[in-house]
């Protein structure tokens, strides 16, 4: 069974966002995502300082079986970048939740609020069979 933490909400894309103390979220992919993925070899993360709109590719996880580009769940800049993913991808596939890949500095922090909650995603998660 995919593991959903209820505390994050998510997108349709399969990323996560989780809202740091300081207004700041973090975004990663969920469990689906990396599960569909298979074995992570490769991560390329947004520069530090880029503006990103929401729904804007601007990263790229690569499997062995595929790349998939990543999207910012909602529009601002990009705050920090997890860079112990470019020597350990393979973390997102042991810790799909616990390794995020980039940290979001939101243009409008209530713009969260209109992710999927968990029980969203996992309706679509069934909805997606």
């Amino acid at each position: 069974m995919t593991e959903i933490p209820e505390e994050l909400r998510y997108t349709e894309n399969h990323e996560w966002v989780r809202r740091r103390d300081d207004g700041t979220l973090e975004v990663g992919i969920t469990d689906h995502a990396q599960e569909s993925l298979g074995d992570i070899v490769y991560v390329a993360l947004p520069e530090v300082g880029r503006t990103v709109t929401a729904g804007e590719a601007c990263a790229v996880v690569e499997s062995v079986k595929a790349a998939a580009d990543i999207h910012s769940p909602v529009a601002g800049t990009v705050a920090e970048i997890n860079e112990t993913l470019t020597d350990q991808p393979e973390r997102i596939n042991e810790d799909p939740y616990g390794t995020f890949l980039f940290v979001l500095e939101p243009a409008d922090p209530a713009a969260v609020e209109t992710l999927l909650d968990a029980e969203g995603y996992r309706k679509l998660l069934t909805e997606d069979g």
